[in-house]
């Protein structure tokens, strides 16, 4: 597809580079115009979704060209993309390498403060992007020395900073006594919009573990069953303390041995360095881990300082390296040509790790089985065309918690759909996103999928194929880890 008038396929010899541009900033009206086009307008349509975000494809010649857009009548450029004054006016620039496989960071515009997306604006909003978002033929390989490289700086920065320094200014931390009932305990994580809780015990004077959606899942669960001790009159006056009992009880009916698989707690000092509790958490499976001051031998309570997690650590990082990102070549990488996260498999391609799905008809139960029995923190919802539609994750079981919800709802009755919307309704948000849906695609570069990964409450990327949103795969923070600490 090019302009009229600026037929490039029939000058010999000139290869042209099919080249997506686009305006995320709104408007009702939006067209292209620039040097390729002989600065006549070239229409641009809504993106399938987002009729916010506006796109054109135009097969160019590689180069060097100007272009601007008209917004509703309006000439205008794009301030978050490299520009210079020209003959017609302020003008952006865009350089087309002859043979590139995709265009280098600095062509990622930032989501405007008044922008409500999130998924589509980072992943469609590109001002230029070769092809649909697929990876070409001959897409860049890691190299093993650039991977060695960056992974031994990555490694050396975290070994010489501490958790100290991830503790903010100033912030609240909730723990709960193991003697609250667990339907008030839920009801309180559900309050304060938090997945976990780290567990108090006054007789021992100590932190004795953390109670989480998982648990809530648990319990769930266990009251669905027929065959369960647990009724939901017991639930009102079940303390914590009870159901880590009952839940040791059930893990050694599981275990065929007959042993208890309790786990302990998970914590870190505020003077231990960042990889070492980076790993702790991958090598635990918990997704945040508390932070506490161990006092000395003087009779005083331990301090619970902060609760850590890989996003905080991962936006360390990012602040580390922010001026100096050539020092990590991997950062350049597509995350499509990365071993890196779990992906949809192709035709052809050897048996691994299926990507758990599901459609929104589904049951609550199925969920919940897929949750526990897969041992993933979060399900990609989907269309009959695995479009995708929104994410059930453990977190969401707490809406639950509401009005005493779980009390009069069957969860082979509940659909996913129906649970989402209850998980939907306000409440207080603690250091969490205001969309939980978040996306990318397989051609975007590793270093925006990690400062994106470093933000509050985003703990997972799925990736998208441009355009239907078709489900191809899923990055959460572990997987980045993993890769960068080998």
């Amino acid at each position: 597809m090019y302009p009229a008038g600026m037929d490039y396929a029939r000058d010999s010899g000139t290869a042209l580079i099919p080249t997506r541009f686009v305006w995320p900033y709104g408007g009702r009206s939006v067209c292209l115009s620039g040097t390729f086009t002989g600065w006549s307008q070239w229409p641009m349509t809504p993106v399938e979704g987002c009729p916010t975000v506006f796109q054109t494809i135009c097969s160019i010649p590689p180069g060097y060209h100007q272009y601007k857009f008209i917004v509703d009548g309006e000439w205008r450029h794009d301030e978050n993309q490299p520009f210079v004054s020209g003959s017609y006016g302020t003008v952006n620039t865009v350089l087309l390498a002859r043979e590139s496989d995709y265009l280098p960071a600095v062509l990622t515009p930032r989501i405007p403060p008044s922008s409500s997306m999130d998924v589509d604006s980072q992943a469609f909003q590109r001002l230029v992007r070769v092809s649909d978002g697929a990876l070409p033929d001959d897409a860049s390989r890691i190299s093993q020395t650039d991977l060695d490289i960056s992974r031994h700086r990555i490694s050396a920065v975290l070994s010489t900073h501490t958790a100290y320094e991830l503790l903010p200014g100033s912030s609240k931390v909730i723990a709960l006594d193991v003697d609250l009932p667990v339907k008030q305990a839920f009801h309180i994580l559900h309050e304060q919009g938090i997945p976990m809780a780290p567990l108090w015990d006054f007789s021992r004077a100590q932190f004795v573990g953390v109670l989480s959606a998982l648990d809530f899942i648990l319990i769930m669960r266990e009251l669905g069953n027929h065959g369960s001790n647990l009724t939901e009159e017991e639930l009102e006056t079940h303390t914590i303390s009870a159901w880590k009992e009952a839940k040791s009880y059930l893990s050694r009916q599981a275990n065929e041995h007959g042993k208890s698989v309790s786990r302990r707690l998970v914590w870190a000092g505020p003077d231990d360095n960042l990889k070492n509790v980076a790993l702790e958490i991958l090598q635990n499976g918990v997704a945040t881990i508390p932070i506490i001051h161990s006092p000395a031998q003087d009779g005083s309570y331990p301090q619970l300082l902060y609760l850590a997690s890989l996003s905080e650590i991962l936006k360390h990082i990012c602040r580390y390296f922010k001026h100096s990102p050539e020092s990590l070549p991997i950062l350049q990488l597509p995350i499509g040509a990365i071993p890196l996260g779990t992906w949809v498999p192709k035709i052809g391609e050897p048996n691994r790790q299926p990507l758990a799905m599901l459609r929104p008809s589904a049951s609550l139960n199925a969920a919940l089985d897929l949750l526990v029995q897969a041992q993933v923190s979060a399900i990609p919802i989907v269309d009959d065309n695995d479009s995708l539609l929104d994410i059930y994750s453990r977190s969401d079981i707490t809406a639950l918690a509401k009005d005493k919800i779980y009390t009069h709802i069957s969860l082979e009755e509940m659909s996913i759909h129906q649970a989402l919307q209850l998980a939907e309704e306000p409440y207080a948000s603690y250091g969490s996103s205001s969309q939980k849906c978040h996306m990318c695609l397989r051609s975007d570069p590793l270093h925006e999928v990690i400062e994106r990964l470093s933000r509050a409450g985003v703990r997972r990327l799925v990736v998208v194929e441009a355009g239907s949103k078709r489900v191809e795969g899923i990055i959460s923070l572990s997987d980045i880890f993993k890769f960068l600490l080998g």
